[in-house]
């Protein structure tokens, strides 16, 4: 791919996307994140539960004898 002046064109491997925390343009060294301010925003979420992948709670702890 060449413009008129003969010079290649950057194509982008994937689509510009929006930082999914504030809404800014994604880095690529943070990438989906624009910085590791809001990649550490995402984690702290993570951690403390307030993400959640539904299913179906399991009725019994496992032991560590399920594991061995």
């Amino acid at each position: 791919m060449s413009d008129d002046r003969g010079e290649a064109k950057v194509v982008p491997l994937r689509p510009q996307r929006k930082c999914p925390i504030c809404g800014k343009k994604a880095a690529p060294d943070a990438y989906p994140f624009c910085s590791k301010r809001c990649a550490d925003i995402d984690l702290n979420r993570w951690l403390k539960g307030s993400y959640v992948i539904p299913g179906s709670e399991s009725a019994t702890v496992p032991d560590d004898e399920d594991f061995e």
